[in-house]
């Protein structure tokens, strides 16, 4: 497994088991294979394609958006809006979204305790 501690600038893909204790500057994007946790902060949007597996524990400034197939769970916060395109998504009591959770396709569940909406 791989951890970074540091700060990564630069949109980043994720194909590999990491998890991120530090910063990124940039769009993450997870694809298949991918089991990440994010600890830190993504100053940039988090996108989950098919195969891949996120479980956010730490802030996210912009938006979440989960692709068919892809699974996410999250604990922490994101700053604008979560979007379930197909994949599962599941949101905790212990966070929080800025912005709206959208639905469109998938199974999405939030926890009646998460802050949702500014």
């Amino acid at each position: 497994m791989r951890e970074e501690r540091g700060q990564l600038v630069g949109d980043q893909v994720i194909d590999q088991s990491f998890t991120l204790w530090g910063t990124i500057a940039g769009n993450v994007t997870a694809i298949q294979g991918s089991k990440f946790y994010s600890r830190g902060t993504i100053y940039g949007d988090l996108t989950v394609l098919h195969g891949g597996r996120v479980h956010v524990f730490g802030n996210i400034t912009g938006s979440l958006i989960v692709k068919d197939g892809a699974k996410v769970i999250v604990s922490g916060a994101i700053g604008e809006d979560a979007i379930n395109l197909g994949g599962r998504l599941y949101i905790d009591g212990s966070a929080s979204v800025n912005g709206k959770v959208k639905a469109d396709e998938g199974e999405t569940q939030v926890d009646p305790a998460a802050k949702i909406g500014s």
